[in-house]
């Protein structure tokens, strides 16, 4: 359990630090393309002072200067307009128009769109009476600059989308490897000594005809051989066949039944047609099997389970409802992954290996439909039914 969660918190200040590094860039880039802006707010300012002295010139002053700062501007749009919003001037727009009617209407409304992104400089014509005024716009650089850290983010984060994809894929693919082997010794180590369990009993058979404890005795033996086909199954790639739900059900409730105190009622609420599906009927019986345990567990060995049956369109749906202690909201889904336990004793095994059954083996699925805390918990799970 303490393992897990210390996967979780890892990828929790993983996740943070991505975050914060994501922000640091964002607010590194703005105040960047700030100062930039305003650099180039600054030079335009200066190129709209050179125009007012190029407007207001006469023969006898010196325009070299005023030319040089005006035919400097390359990479900032520029728009000249006269007072009637005519347009006068254009300047680095990237293409070019011509003198038509279409073009200077295009002109006139990307002077707008000027406008509205950056406040224009009028420059007065004090001797003209009139006055003009000069639009612009970012530079193509600074718009680029201002796009990269968005750019440079999203394909961060598509990489490591990808990266963390390959490697939860990888580590699923190396869990299922850790499942099939261990499923597969487990079911090699217990095949010996039952193969020896099932001599004695035939021995004993033999000497002991009448003993009251044989029957008991080849039960177990009997329970042991299905538990080691259970293994042997989860290691294997077992085929499904059509099976009846509620014959695989009714076999875990009779074993429970006799294996349980008498202070817990296992009842069940089944339909009167036949529900067949495409099972794995000892794994299927696992399944329930687990449940049942975990609801007399969560029981303290007193109280009722409930087990109902029925079927919705093509759907087959398993409701196991307990009166136990109950779980918070924010665990419905936590129980199903592997180490996740609130008991003092187990592994925290019991559901994700029954998520992995019926998810895998079975094409359905299972989860908490609702639990209350101190009136119990109601397991669901949904199958495609066979028709």
């Amino acid at each position: 359990m303490k393992f897990f969660e210390r996967i979780r918190n890892i990828r929790l200040v993983l996740i943070v630090i991505a975050i914060v590094i994501a922000i640091l860039s964002l607010v590194t880039s703005n105040i960047l393309i700030t100062d930039l802006q305003k650099e180039e707010t600054n030079k335009m300012e200066v190129w709209a002072e050179a125009m007012r002295s190029y407007n207001q010139a006469d023969e006898t002053v010196d325009l070299n200067l005023v030319l040089k700062v005006i035919n400097g501007n390359n990479t900032i749009p520029v728009i000249v307009l006269d007072s009637n919003g005519n347009v006068q001037a254009v300047r680095n727009l990237g293409k070019s128009y011509d003198n038509d009617a279409d073009s200077l209407q295009q002109i006139k409304l990307l002077a707008e769109s000027m406008k509205a992104s950056h406040k224009p400089f009028i420059i007065n014509l004090e001797e003209f009476n009139d006055y003009i005024e000069v639009c612009y716009d970012d530079s193509l650089m600074l718009k680029r600059l201002a796009a990269y850290p968005y750019i440079q983010l999203t394909v961060v984060v598509i990489f490591v989308i990808i990266a963390l994809f390959a490697l939860f894929s990888t580590m699923k693919a190396e869990q299922n490897k850790v499942w099939v082997g261990l499923s597969k010794e487990t079911a090699h180590q217990l095949g010996t000594p039952i193969s020896s369990l099932m001599a004695w009993l035939e021995v004993f058979k033999e000497s002991h005809t009448d003993d009251e404890l044989l029957p008991e005795m080849e039960k177990d033996v009997k329970r042991l051989q299905l538990i080691a086909e259970r293994f042997s199954k989860i290691g294997s790639i077992p085929q499904p066949a059509p099976a009846d739900i509620a014959c695989a059900i009714g076999r875990v409730v009779d074993y429970m039944d006799r294996r349980t105190s008498s202070k817990v009622c296992i009842t069940t609420h089944f339909p009167n047609d036949d529900i067949q599906a495409n099972m794995v009927e000892p794994l299927f019986e696992w399944v329930i099997e687990n449940l049942c345990k975990n609801a007399v567990d969560a029981m303290n060995g007193t109280g009722n389970i409930d087990i109902s049956l029925g079927t919705s369109d093509d759907i087959i749906i398993i409701d196991v409802k307990d009166t136990g202690k109950g779980m918070p909201k924010s665990n419905f889904k936590s129980v199903f992954k592997p180490g996740f336990t609130t008991k003092s004793r187990g592994w925290g095994l019991g559901l994700s290996l029954a998520k992995r059954i019926i998810e895998e083996y079975h094409n359905g699925r299972i989860f908490v439909k609702e639990s209350e805390i101190g009136s119990g918990t109601t397991f669901r799970i949904e199958m495609k039914r066979l028709k």
